[in-house]
């Protein structure tokens, strides 16, 4: 009898003893719902092993078992790492038990590699099988809890919906009765502080139409000067302007002509700059507000409204533009999620850069854009 088969016959007749000193070591959580299954395991390796010394072992029998104990491992819910320590434990005793079979060590070399091998070999394929399963499982609940945080905000931007319209009633009212009192009473004290605050809430109402695509009627494009809607936005951003004592720096091209959803473009930048003011109000001194656009390789146009505000954190500039995300105590944060919105439907973009010096929103509109509704260019910029 040659020496593979001596010492497979050592294996068979000591294997109960082998299995009990390899049992008593390894770690089996009580939680664990197939540690019934160890022993088991434990067998099927080492015939995997018995095949590896006849030269019978072909690689798709190591992966079938290494795939089956990869399955148990994610459905006992126990952390991998307790499954390699016992392979490995594993892997000790069967050298060890090997090694007392009475065959020289010099014999023995190449047995001792080739275990070694068929373990590295069964752990890999198990590890990776289970790292994909773990991934397909946290891909799955990732898509649920997504789905459900959508089905969430669609529930709330439909409640939301309904609670604005029967809010904006009321409110249309009274800033009607408001304009009549300015006219008959034009020198009334702290009427126009509150027309101007009644205007401002009348647009965060309309944020919330936009933000759940209600009550918002689409109207045709209009082309207008660039400089002249900045021009309508400080002068009704001038109270606040004033109360936060910020300078504001206009640089606006005054050739710049724009065919876009006038009221829609008004609200993204009346948000950037409200949101500004807010962010320049942290700062003691020296407040400023810096706009400016240009024409980019002739084929865009590049809107950038600054502040020399608080830096954003990088980890917050990746969300803000989410809905609902936001960093003021009594903020809705659906703001930036709206101007997002508006400028995506005019084919353009918008994004922040933040520093310790200056901090940026850049909005980009192409010269021809259409939106959904139109076939015709939107968005057109003419140099005089």
């Amino acid at each position: 009898m040659d020496i593979t088969e001596n010492l497979i016959s050592y294996m068979d007749k000591n294997l109960p003893t082998y299995l009990q000193d390899w049992y008593g070591k390894v770690v089996i959580s009580n939680l664990d719902i197939h540690k019934d299954k160890v022993i088991e395991n434990a067998l099927h390796m080492v015939g995997l092993v018995k095949l590896s010394l006849r030269g019978q072992l072909s690689p798709e029998k190591i992966k079938e078992l290494a795939y089956e104990v990869a399955h148990q491992r994610l459905e006992a819910k126990i952390n991998i790492g307790e499954f390699v320590y016992n392979v490995n434990l594993g892997r000790s005793e069967i050298v060890r038990f090997v090694t007392g079979s009475g065959i020289s060590i010099e014999q023995l070399q190449p047995v001792i590699e080739n275990i070694n091998s068929l373990f590295d070999e069964f752990l890999y394929h198990a590890v990776k099988k289970y790292t994909q399963l773990k991934d397909a499982e946290i891909q799955e609940k990732t898509l649920f809890i997504d789905q459900s945080h959508k089905e969430r905000l669609t529930i709330l931007g439909q409640m939301s919906s309904s609670f604005v319209h029967e809010f904006r009633n009321p409110l249309t009212a009274v800033m009607g009765f408001v304009k009549l009192m300015q006219q008959e009473n034009p020198g009334m004290k702290y009427i126009d502080i509150i027309s101007h605050e009644l205007t401002q809430l009348n647009f965060r109402i309309s944020q919330f139409l936009h933000a759940s695509r209600k009550g918002v009627q689409e109207r045709e494009a209009e082309e207008f000067a660039l400089e002249d809607l900045f021009t309508d936005i400080l002068d009704f951003m001038y109270p606040s302007l004033v109360d936060a004592d910020v300078n504001v720096v206009p640089r606006i091209d005054p050739t710049i002509t724009i065919r876009a959803h006038k009221d829609e473009l008004k609200q993204v930048l009346l948000n950037l700059i409200m949101n500004s003011i807010d962010a320049l109000r942290q700062k003691k001194q020296n407040r400023r507000l810096m706009i400016y656009s240009k024409i980019e390789a002739e084929s865009n146009v590049h809107i950038m409204i600054s502040n020399n505000g608080p830096a954003i954190p990088p980890e917050t500039i990746k969300t803000i533009f989410e809905p609902f995300f936001t960093t003021k105590e009594l903020g809705t944060g659906i703001g930036l999620f709206v101007c997002k919105s508006i400028i995506e439907k005019h084919n353009g973009t918008i994004h922040c850069s933040s520093t310790d010096e200056i901090t940026t929103f850049t909005i980009v509109l192409p010269l021809y854009a259409p939106t959904e509704e139109e076939d015709t260019s939107l968005i057109k910029v003419e140099k005089a």
